[in-house]
């Protein structure tokens, strides 16, 4: 009965998914494309018919999950989902091929924003707006989303949070999980309809302010231009996604804490301090060496924060091909793919907190050398940090590089050159999106065969569930009773 119960889950998650297209749906009619309805309408379709039959099969059927279907649970949804998400590129032909169609579907779920298209304006409004939404629904967590709009899946609903969000320490920050998720996604939409405001008072049509504010917040990428926020030349524009991406980037439950007057919370927090310190100085570094090229601080200052918050977000917006920026500039931007943002913010890599973990038990190391007999242990927020912490950082910070390494060298088996092949495992294991090389900013992936497709997809996957959650089920002791 455990099978029964994973897949009608997966059916309502699948239907809730397909119930958000009336969104694309409604673009096509205000616009006119009409073509394209179908492409949105069939899987659609398809979806709500067969959890209809699922619905009525499994009426009066109480879900139960335990810790390791809780695993399979989200796994299998954000594949379907992404398998789900690629039927409108294909059925509509805007990307025929297959392995191009689950690469974009994965990248936007995901939040990566590596894209196979070279010129995003020639695809349908409607189908742009799909590409941006997508970022959005995976931002907070397609199944977050579900157990916030389906008390019934509370139980073992924490076992799917813990599975899906981000960060070395899973918890509530109410009593009930499903309370958890509503105030969560009541934030993440609160923030996405101010930013969407911001964007159409500085010049944005809604269908753009919309679809960017997705990508924003979603810390996506995706833009329905091909030079990306670039082409706005709208310093107003950049300055308002600089803010929302950084925002983006912080941990979801200090806004929560905020708006309960629990602010104390907010200001002492650790790694927010060190992620907003990690901001200011490498822009600041940045300006000296890229302002010849913009003629003045106000201006260099813009673009250097823009493209530091674009990627320790993992967002991947850009406003120029910074691969022509002095090298010292480049290496700052550089080092950010390593970083990511705040544990439980919608933002990818391996988050500021690992590395403030590390670093503080670094120190703790070198105390212990000078003093053998003395005792330590770290403090986070002002308290002391529990030791397994550091020992699940440590296996996940070795879980990772390995899984660059893997990445990597898909990329340069494929025929990338070192440059491109590096920085595009950072990009697609961390979801920044744009690397160096042949993916920067001004390029894509679609020069990649079909098999490195396919395994950038599942690196995308998984680094978006934080490699546990796609990586167990390797495991035979996974399997085992």
């Amino acid at each position: 009965m455990m099978v029964l119960s994973i897949i009608r889950i997966i059916g309502i998650l699948l239907a809730l998914v397909s119930i958000t297209m009336c969104i694309p749906v409604s673009a096509a009619l205000v616009y006119g494309e009409y073509a394209v309805i179908p492409a949105f309408l069939i899987p659609m379709g398809v979806c709500l018919a067969v959890e209809a039959v699922l619905f009525f099969i499994t009426r009066g059927y109480v879900f139960k999950l335990n810790t390791q279907s809780g695993f399979v649970v989200v796994a299998v949804s954000w594949v379907s989902t992404c398998l789900f998400g690629a039927a409108p590129f294909l059925i509509s032909g805007c990307i025929p091929s297959f392995a191009d169609a689950l690469f974009e579907s994965v990248s936007g779920f995901t939040t990566t924003g590596a894209t196979v298209l070279s010129s995003v304006e020639n695809l349908p409004r409607s189908i742009n707006l799909w590409r941006m939404q997508m970022h959005w629904l995976g931002g907070m967590g397609i199944v977050a989303l579900t157990v916030a709009l389906l008390p019934v899946l509370g139980v073992g609903g924490f076992q799917l949070i813990k599975a899906e969000t981000t960060g070395p320490e899973k918890g509530k920050i109410t009593p009930k999980i499903t309370v958890t998720a509503k105030i969560l996604w009541f934030i993440y939409i609160a923030l996405t309809a101010i930013q969407t405001l911001l964007l159409m008072i500085a010049g944005m049509d809604f269908f753009d302010a919309l679809g960017h504010s997705f990508a924003t917040v979603g810390t996506g990428g995706f833009s329905s231009r091909n030079t990306s926020i670039g082409s706005y030349q709208s310093p107003g524009i950049e300055w308002i996604c600089t803010i929302f991406m950084f925002l983006a980037g912080i941990n979801f439950s200090l806004y929560y804490r905020v708006l309960v007057g629990r602010g104390i919370e907010f200001l002492q927090n650790t790694e927010l301090k060190v992620y907003t310190a990690i901001v200011i100085i490498s822009s600041l570094i940045i300006v000296p060496f890229i302002m010849p090229l913009y003629g003045s601080f106000g201006a260099a200052l813009r673009n250097a924060s823009f493209h530091v918050a674009s990627i320790i977000s993992t967002t991947g917006f850009s406003t120029t091909d910074y691969a022509q920026w002095h090298p010292a500039a480049q290496s700052v931007l550089f080092m950010l793919l390593f970083i990511g943002g705040c544990a439980g913010s919608t933002a990818g890599g391996i988050k500021v907190i690992r590395w403030v973990i590390m670093a503080k038990q670094m120190g703790v190391e070198v105390k212990r050398l000078l003093h053998p007999h003395g005792v330590f242990s770290i403090q986070l927020n002002k308290r002391p940090g529990r030791e397994d912490v550091v020992y699940n950082v440590a296996a996940f910070m070795f879980l990772y590089f390995f899984m660059l390494l893997l990445t990597g060298f898909a990329a340069a088996a494929d025929g990338a050159d070192l440059l491109t092949a590096v920085t595009a495992s950072l990009a697609l294991v961390g979801n920044v999106g744009p690397g160096f090389g042949g993916v920067g900013p001004a390029e894509n992936f679609g020069f990649f065969s079909a098999a490195a497709k396919y395994w950038f997809s599942f690196a995308m996957l998984a680094g978006r569930l934080e490699l546990y959650t796609m990586l167990v089920f390797f495991m035979p002791t996974f399997w085992k009773k």
